[in-house]
């Protein structure tokens, strides 16, 4: 895997949603939304870009009636997402590197 700088990722809200998808499988909209404190609208804008970039899937079913969505973070979406982080990382440690 290639450190790389994602600018979709990049942004803050994407970034922590990715962080909470990394490594949880599927996870409903409103345990998103509601874990990270978002409006309905704020968190389906965000879903849309990583969507359209290939970064998660969205599946919809119903429950009782209701019709709820589940999102889970496709293997290219991991890879982005672990290139980032790592790319992060290793500007973080240069930053160390700096005089005080």
């Amino acid at each position: 895997m290639e450190a790389d700088f994602d600018e979709i990722i990049h942004v803050p809200t994407r970034l922590r949603i990715c962080a909470l998808l990394a490594g949880a499988g599927e996870v409903e909209f409103s345990v998103i939304r509601d874990g990270l404190t978002l409006s309905d609208s704020v968190l389906s804008k965000h879903l849309k870009v990583l969507e359209q970039a290939g970064y998660v899937d969205l599946r919809k079913g119903t429950v009782n009636t209701r019709t709820r969505t589940w999102v889970h973070m496709t293997k290219a979406g991991s890879q982005a997402f672990k290139g980032h982080i790592q790319e992060l990382r290793r500007l973080a440690a240069s930053a160390d590197h700096l005089p005080s």
